[in-house]
């Protein structure tokens, strides 16, 4: 049985990854901030419920303890994630952002991730095969942003994207120091959650596909990638 934790699962493509992972067999578990939320969300899967704040050293150290207890952890996706907003809901750009608008967003997008990943690493290292998958997204690419002719380029936030860059630099360095690991970083894409106001063009099921597909791969599967539904994608 394959036991897995993501962060961030009472809604959005957390849920969605966590209801079809339930679908494939494994024990999953929810992690969430709200412990109400989290409990329905868990009931409605049939996973797990761990109360889980990735900004809080406590509570992801707790929930270290409580999987560890109830057996191990074999696979772990990164998903909880925010989009800071600036006066009007407007996305801070390079004339607007402050440093405490980037600082909010990188306790949860980057150093959430690295909170959780370093708390459940022991877990991993004793599992058989097993996976770490770090939901990105395409404004992580510096390729992408910087090419005049590609969709990306228009967006003028800088907060999120410099976010998703780290996870993606991240995502590289843990997988070259923990080679037995499968760790990729993956884009949903721009899909329908409460993260984008649910103006995303694609539904939560077509977001979940390549979560989903990278938490389910095996131990020859890829590591140290970046990938969407269509395969690699340039840093």
């Amino acid at each position: 049985m394959t036991t897995t934790l993501i962060t961030g699962a009472n809604k959005g493509l957390g849920f969605e990854t966590a209801r079809r992972l339930v679908a494939a067999g494994h024990t999953v578990y929810v992690g969430a901030r709200d412990a109400e939320r989290g409990r329905r969300a868990a009931e409605q899967l049939g996973a797990r419920f761990v109360q889980l704040d990735v900004t809080d050293d406590t509570s992801v150290e707790a929930a270290a303890k409580a999987i560890e207890a109830d057996g191990g952890l074999d696979v772990l996706i990164n998903n909880a994630g925010i989009e800071t907003r600036g006066e009007g809901n407007s996305v801070p750009t390079a004339a607007t952002v402050t440093a405490d608008q980037m600082r909010n967003t990188f306790e949860t997008n980057v150093f959430g991730v690295v909170r959780v990943t370093h708390a459940f690493l022991p877990l991993l290292q004793r599992s058989a095969a097993p996976v770490v998958v770090n939901i990105s997204s395409g404004l992580g690419s510096l390729t992408h942003l910087s090419d005049p002719d590609h969709p990306a380029h228009f967006y003028p936030g800088v907060a999120y994207p410099t976010s998703k860059t780290a996870v993606n630099m991240l995502t590289v360095q843990y997988a070259k120091a923990f080679p037995d690991i499968r760790i990729n970083a993956v884009e949903p894409g721009f899909t329908k959650t409460d993260l984008n106001g649910n103006t995303g063009t694609q539904t939560v099921e077509e977001g979940a596909e390549i979560i989903v597909r990278m938490a389910q791969i095996g131990a020859d599967g890829p590591t140290g990638g970046y990938f969407d539904i269509n395969g690699s994608l340039p840093w």
